[in-house]
């Protein structure tokens, strides 16, 4: 069985087309610059053996159905062909940021489906639209495969109203659904379950504090398997701090803006989202820029790095308290796989709390799960590799098993 995983940008298609039998991909690609003059097609086709082969085309792409048109004739024309023609993908597994309180498991994509994510467009209005074009593009291209929907809100629909809801009116919740959502989802379950098999415990025992640093960041508070608590917020805006998004602040910060500065709502939302974080605190979003930096002794570099790392630290401390008892504490993500004194920092002096790093495990790189926690750690603290498309491909598989 061969499935394609989608994940549709407003811009761009990010794919993978996945051997179920082998468990592994055959094919990882972008395509970007949708709509521009230039277009940009990166296509690697991976070998059983890890090599890959890889294929660069720089034309114009009209659209995002001429876009996956592209990566069809890619999959199927040529040396780097992988399959005879497009009947051979059994299933379209599409990545969808927003399901709302609709969706909390995957589901095979009908007009019920489309009709609800188009319902959900207001709390997601960056990546539902874009989510769905895929969806509506891949379905006129594979008419006789399954389309699935996997959403980064559904492995949060477990968190309890006490953790989800905000001070708020009730009806804004009843009513205009304004709640915590979370996001991540499919990052926060897939490092939970591959720890649970690293520790031989069952998933509906462990207990771990997951946490996705990439340009974008999060971390889940994992309660006997299932989410109890998570950062991100009705928008992937609250909690942590992460590229460009400011994560938590004062709620009263937007009306100093506009009354103080006489900002629009427009401009504070693309302030918040876009100028802040990283970036804003010391002109950076890359975390190896911010790095080599301070490395030169950039002190306003050092000062926002404290800031990231203390506010995971924060999170850490607070989800020990939610959770009782504490199997693990995992990194995942670019950010989290890749930056050893980003996890020292994070960790350091929370050797109280069971948590103490061994300082030489943490800089070493190792394919697959590194344990980077001392001998005498109580808590087991990990370096899980996260892999968003397998684990859609893996439930678009199984639901249509099912």
């Amino acid at each position: 069985m061969k499935i394609l995983v989608i994940n549709t940008g407003s811009s761009s298609i990010k794919y993978q087309l996945f051997d179920m039998e082998g468990k592994r991909a055959i094919v990882n690609g972008l395509a970007e610059k949708i709509g521009e003059d230039i277009g940009e097609l990166t296509h690697k086709v991976i070998q059983a053996d890890g090599q890959t082969q890889k294929h660069e085309f720089h034309d114009k792409i009209a659209d995002h159905g001429k876009g996956l048109e592209k990566i069809v004739d890619l999959l199927t024309i040529g040396e780097q062909a992988v399959i005879k023609d497009k009947t051979e993908i059994s299933a379209v597994g599409h990545r969808v940021v927003h399901g709302g309180e609709a969706f909390q498991t995957p589901t095979i994509i009908d007009s019920k489906v489309i009709d609800a994510i188009k319902e959900n467009i207001p709390l997601a209005p960056l990546h539902n639209p874009p989510n769905l074009m895929g969806i509506e593009v891949a379905m006129s291209i594979f008419p006789d495969a399954p389309q699935i929907a996997v959403f980064d809100t559904a492995f949060h629909q477990t968190i309890p109203a006490h953790a989800f809801l905000y001070a708020l009116p009730y009806e804004l919740y009843t009513k205009d659904r304004v709640r915590r959502y979370g996001f991540h989802g499919t990052s926060h379950a897939f490092v939970a379950n591959r720890c649970a098999e690293y520790l031989k415990k069952p998933i509906s025992e462990l207990n771990v504090i997951t946490i996705h640093l990439g340009n974008g960041a999060s971390v889940t508070a994992v309660k006997n398997g299932q989410s109890v608590d998570t950062s991100m917020g009705m928008t992937p805006l609250e909690g942590l701090v992460m590229g460009t998004r400011s994560g938590d602040v004062d709620p009263a910060l937007p009306f100093y803006l506009t009354s103080h500065l006489e900002m629009s709502i427009n401009d504070i939302d693309s302030l918040m989202n876009k100028k802040c974080g990283m970036k804003g605190l010391c002109g950076s979003n890359d975390m190896r820029e911010v790095l080599e930096k301070i490395e030169s002794g950039d002190q306003q570099a050092k000062t926002a790095l404290d800031v990231y790392c203390y506010r995971i630290k924060k999170y850490i401390g607070a989800y020990y308290a939610v959770l009782g008892r504490l199997d693990a504490v995992v990194f995942t993500a670019g950010i989290g796989e890749n930056s050893p004194d980003i996890r020292e920092l994070a960790i350091a002096g929370l050797d109280h709390m069971g948590l103490s790093i061994d300082k030489q495990q943490n800089r070493k790189r190792i394919d697959g799960i590194n344990e980077i926690n001392t001998n005498d750690s109580k808590v087991k603290i990990l370096v899980v590799p996260t892999n968003e498309e397998l684990k859609i491909a893996r439930e678009t598989e199984r639901i249509i098993k099912a």
